[in-house]
């Protein structure tokens, strides 16, 4: 096995590590995939027992000036590693700098994603800067873990309101509730809700929008075509857990939308472009 890529544009750079650190924001070890064409982070967690799983999915062209990469054959050309993205970031946020970033993996002590910075001098001697992240190299017969998850029918899909505005709200939700009632329709609006004994909180969203999944008639006769606008679609969430997916996002993304399943297994999803 083998891989290594050089970051030489500065934009590219930061984006990534802003990628890398939203990541460490969410989850403390995730599993880095990686193939000719992409790079994977992936976390696969027992949503139906509370956990949260992550699929998140980049073009190697868009960040890498160079990118070379050998898997463990030929039938399966991947890579996959256990990674700690908080170490990652670290490395990566003190190289922002740099004249080229370059990332190998290394069998050092232990398998190592190797970060070497080539950092700016007012001399002719070069300064190269060296972090070692630790890694383990994931067994081929555990990679089926590891696949991009399908998508349910959903009962809602729903565009998001401005990220920093939907924290603000959720942010003082926290001092009320450990938990809040996300709901939406297909009219575009959402609601975020908390009730107790003492207190009941409701928070509206209007013409956010609903985007489409897949093709028309992919989704004829899915839950989302028989379903009446008006009708709320609602989860119950954690809101440390909703706070936390608030909190961790470091990249701006464009857009940002909620899906609501109505399969008890997969109760809804968070997504970020």
């Amino acid at each position: 096995m083998k891989f290594r890529g050089k970051i030489i544009d500065v934009a590219c750079l930061n984006h990534f590590t802003r990628v890398v650190t939203t990541i460490s924001k969410l989850t403390k070890i995730c599993v880095l995939r990686l193939t000719p064409d992409n790079l994977f982070f992936v976390l696969s967690g027992k949503v139906a027992n509370g956990g949260v799983s992550m699929w998140c999915e980049l073009s190697q062209a868009n960040f890498f000036d160079e990118y070379q990469m050998e898997g463990v054959s030929s039938e399966d050309n991947e890579i996959c590693l256990e990674v700690t993205p908080e170490n990652l970031s670290r490395a990566l946020k003190t190289v922002q700098n740099a004249k080229a970033v370059k990332l190998k993996l290394t069998k050092k002590h232990c398998p190592c994603l190797t970060i070497a910075a080539e950092l700016p001098t007012l001399s002719s001697i070069s300064r190269v800067v060296t972090h070692d992240v630790p890694v383990d190299v994931i067994p081929r017969r555990l990679w089926h873990e590891f696949k991009e998850p399908s998508m349910p029918d959903f009962d809602v899909s729903i565009y998001l309101p401005p990220l920093k505005t939907m924290k603000n709200v959720v942010d003082r939700m926290k001092n009320l509730s450990n938990f809040l009632v996300m709901e939406a329709n297909l009219n575009g609006e959402m609601n975020l809700k908390i009730e107790t004994d003492l207190v009941s909180v409701t928070t509206h969203f209007k013409d956010l929008g609903n985007p489409p999944w897949g093709d028309d008639a992919s989704q004829d006769g899915g839950p989302s075509q028989s379903r009446d606008p008006e009708d709320m679609a609602q989860a119950r969430v954690d809101i440390r857990k909703l706070q936390q997916f608030l909190m961790g996002q470091q990249v701006n993304p464009s857009k940002a939308m909620c899906s609501k399943s109505p399969t008890a297994a997969r109760p809804g999803a968070l997504q970020a472009k």
